[in-house]
Parts: C-alpha cells; structure tokens; sequence
C-alpha cells in the first residue's frame, strides 16, 4: 500500500510564521554538537535503507536557509531556503510527500527540481518542538518519480523523526544547563569579586575559614598589617603569630566555637610588620545554609591597641580614686570614733553614725571600678549583687537569715547610696529590735518588677512579737525617708504585723539607673 499523494500544504503559510519565535527555539539548541552526529547519521542513513532512497536529511530550516545537520547521499551541508522542500513539510501534522515535483507546482520550477539534485520524488516528517514551534524535517530524496511510501515506511519515517527530535531535545537541555553554570559562574565569580573589592576596601582585617577552620582567605589589610607573604597563614599558620601568652587561649576559643556553632569573638594580641604586638579584637560568625549546616565562617580583626591602652589607664585612675574615696571614708569613720572617746556620751549616736558610713562604703565598693582580680562575683549593675554585699555581716558563717529572692535590678553608681542607707538602716533595726534580735527569727525580701516600678517586699518572720508601731520616728527612720521618697522618687509603706515588720517599697525602674 503507498501513499495518497499530498499536494495541499498551503505554500504560502511557510512564510507567514513567527519567524522570530522559531529563530529563538533553534538558538535553543546545541546545533554545533549536533551537526554531523554519528547518531544523526546514523538514522539518515536507516531512512535512506528504510524508504529505498539515494538521499536522506535531517534538514533544520532557518529563516534564510536550511541547513543539514546530517545527511546521507548528497554532499552539500546547506541550501538557501526559498528552495526548501522542508519548510513546507514542516507545517503540516503529517508526513508531506511529492511524488513528482516537475509536477507540483510549488516545485516545478525549483532549482534543486531543475538541476542538481534533480528531485523528482519527496518525503518528509516534521520536526516539532514541544510547544508546537516548526523546526524543520527528516526526508527522503529521489531522483525519479514514486507513487509515495508503503504503511511501514511511512511509519518508520516518522519513528525516526522522533529520535531525530530526542537528540534536539537533550542538545537544548544540555545547552541550558550549560548556559544556566556559566551564568552560576559568572555570578559567582562577579560576587567574589565585589566580596574582594570591599573586603579590601575594609579598615579592618578580614578573613574566612570553612567549617572544619581551615583559614584560606584573608584580605590586603591584613597582609598589610602583619607583613606575612600570602597564603603563608592558611590552614593554621595564623596561631602563629598570635601572642605566645594568647595563643592557647585563642586555640580553645576557636576550636569550641568551631565545635558550638558559637559567635567566636576574643581579644588578643597579634605581632604587627615590624615585630611590636598590638592588641587586636577578633570576631567571627558562621553562615549557614538551609539545614542549619555551617558552610563557612566569616571574621574581623579591629586594632583596639589605643581603646585597650586608654581603658587600662582610665581603670587606674578609677581605681586610685576610688582608693582615696575609701580613705575618706575610713577618715570619716576615724574621726567619729575619735569624737566618741572625746565625748563619752555621743558613744552611741557615733557607733550608728560609723555603722551607716560604713555601709556607704561597702556600697561604693561594690559599684566602683574593678579589675578583672577585684571584680565582685556578681555584676556590678546587680541589685541582687549590691544586696548580698549589705546584708553579708548580719549573715551566719553557712547560712542566711536574709533571704533575697525575686527579679535582679539593673543598678548604677547613683542609686547604690540611698539604696545602702535604706536596706542598712533595715538590717540594724531588725538586728537590734526585730526578727534579727533573736536566733530564730529570719527575714525575706522579695523583687519584683510591676510594669514602669520596682516592688521591694521587705518581711520579718519568726522574731519578737510586734505589741505596736513605735511612738515617734527617730533620725533612723527619717533616713529611709529620706532615701526612698528624695532621693530614689519612690514611696513606702510599714505594716508593724504581730508576726512581724512588713515593708513595701515601690521606686521607679528609672531610678535604679540611668539606662
């Protein structure tokens, strides 16, 4: 059985396609690594066998001509594409064949039909992309008229024009992929240069490591700085040049950072270009990727060598005036000791007077500066901190009578001294007439924080019982007075309970510090 023959594919709708689109679906492509293919070939070659033709083409029309990126039986590679039998074949859904062009006139007058190759008889597939967009055909070509192609040649023609249009395919998903790394490349490569240019531009020492903290980046300033060749402190030659003093300790630093996931930051001293060390702040942080895996890690070296002279020195003379503050106090408490043996009977005024300046010496200590051998235990901005310094003498050696529970507060240099002289004045008043008076008795004071206030619970518990409120108030309890309401702008209240003093105090949070 063979072919009715085709003669109505409209000649003129070859030329009226989105040529522009077709130009792009073909660039596409791979063509390069497809023309002359062994794969190609081979299936030319088969058509050619398959249909009992001289001449068999993968033919791919482009908008001034068609080119044969394989071909069997003809030698040309391409021909200009007015006379293409393909661009026609390639609008129709249906292998288009001509049995006699001399015959059809769409062809007739053709070159190839007139002379060399001297077509006489056509067949060809459509190559077709996905989208529906006409790349060209796979043909048969003979030189002496046919009546067309049998059931199982026409079947096989267009069997072959799929795996014509496979290879198509993998050449334009082989292209995009490699147009889709070299552009990944591309701005891979532009971002690390961008990263370089500012990280050079950077006053600061710049480096990376990868996640085991190997270090295989660092920037000019720090070549600069530490006059090493480059690449000399990769991996971890950077120790190196590190302080001997610090060096074990920036080690362990790094490793638990490395190991943590930790925020690694130190201060350090590093040898600079001409051999002097300088003291250096480290920091680095690690990036991550979606899984939370650390991919890399990034860090600074600052030269704070003047900012760490200029601390040490400001410390000193912190330290020295504080000194001579201490030495005012101990005057002071000198001096009242001496009125007492002068003045018999001003004894017990004086030993309360030496009491409370006392107690704002222990305060000031505790807020005053500290190096890092002085430093009280718990942060000096502690209210809980200042409290535990108070309260320490009227506290039995591996116990507590006073028991500070609640929020810690954040405390300053100026509200330490009427908070010493409140809590001071507290303490003696419970040790010389309430809960403190007698073995059993204990009190508690609760912080707490009530929106914009500071709530200070003070409760004595388990001492003498409480017959009534004193008659009148003495300079004692003017002081706390005093020392609340003036001069920390809050308010108190005195509930003489029979179990016991209960104190509320309620001061604003601004007061307690100036941040």
């Amino acid at each position: 059985m063979t072919d009715t023959p085709s003669t109505d594919t409209p000649a003129l709708s070859a030329w009226r396609i989105d040529e522009s689109a077709r130009t792009a679906a073909i660039a596409q492509h791979d063509i390069e690594s497809l023309r002359d293919s062994a794969g190609l070939k081979s299936i030319t070659d088969f058509a050619a066998a398959l249909c009992d033709a001289p001449i068999a083409l993968v033919s791919l029309v482009e908008e001034r001509r068609q080119t044969f990126l394989a071909r069997t039986g003809l030698e040309v590679t391409e021909t200009p594409r007015e006379t293409s039998f393909c661009a026609f074949a390639m609008l129709g859904d249906d292998v288009m064949v001509v049995p006699d062009a001399t015959e059809d006139p769409r062809f007739a007058d053709n070159p190839l039909v007139t002379g060399e190759p001297n077509i006489r008889f056509y067949a060809g597939a459509p190559l077709i992309a996905a989208d529906g967009t006409p790349l060209g055909s796979l043909c048969v070509i003979d030189s002496v008229p046919r009546a067309g192609l049998t059931a199982l040649q026409r079947q096989g023609l267009v069997t072959l024009a799929g795996s014509v249009m496979e290879r198509l395919n993998d050449s334009r998903d082989a292209a995009a992929w490699r147009d889709s790394e070299n552009a990944s490349h591309r701005a891979l490569a532009e971002s690390h240069n961008r990263f370089r240019v500012l990280a050079d531009s950077m006053p600061q020492m710049v480096w990376s490591s990868r996640p085991d903290g190997y270090h295989d980046y660092y920037n000019a300033r720090w070549y600069d700085f530490t006059g090493m060749p480059e690449g000399s402190t990769d991996g971890e030659a950077w120790n190196g040049i590190f302080h001997p003093e610090d060096r074990e300790r920036a080690w362990t630093i790094w490793h638990h950072s490395l190991d943590s996931g930790d925020p690694y930051q130190l201060e350090y001293r590093l040898r600079r270009a001409d051999g002097a060390y300088r003291w250096i702040l480290g920091r680095a942080l690690p990036i991550r990727d979606d899984a939370g895996t650390i991919t890399r890690w990034f860090g600074t070296c600052t030269d704070i060598h003047e900012q760490k002279e200029a601390s040490e020195e400001r410390e000193v003379i912190a330290q020295e005036l504080s000194h001579r503050i201490k030495n005012i106090f101990a005057v002071i408490s000198g001096l009242i000791s001496f009125a007492a043996r002068m003045n018999p009977g001003f004894s017990p005024i004086a030993e309360d007077l030496r009491a409370r300046v006392t107690a704002l010496g222990r305060a000031h200590d505790f807020v005053r500066p500290h190096s890092a051998q002085s430093a009280p235990a718990l942060a000096q901005t502690s209210l809980h901190g200042l409290l535990d310094e108070l309260f320490r003498p009227y506290q039995p050696i591996g116990g507590q009578r006073i028991l500070v529970g609640g929020s810690d507060v954040e405390i300053d240099d100026r509200s330490a001294t009427p908070l010493a002289l409140l809590f001071h004045e507290l303490a003696t008043n419970a040790t010389k007439y309430g809960a403190l008076s007698i073995d059993t008795g204990h009190i508690t004071l609760d912080c707490a924080i009530d929106h914009d206030a500071v709530v200070l619970n003070w409760v004595e518990q388990d001492g003498p019982a409480v017959a009534a409120p004193p008659a009148s108030h003495g300079f004692g309890s003017q002081l706390i007075e005093m020392s609340v309401v003036r001069q920390l702008g809050g308010k108190i209240d005195r509930s003489w309970d029979v179990a016991g003093l209960h104190v509320t105090v309620r001061v604003p949070v601004s007061a307690f510090s100036r941040r």
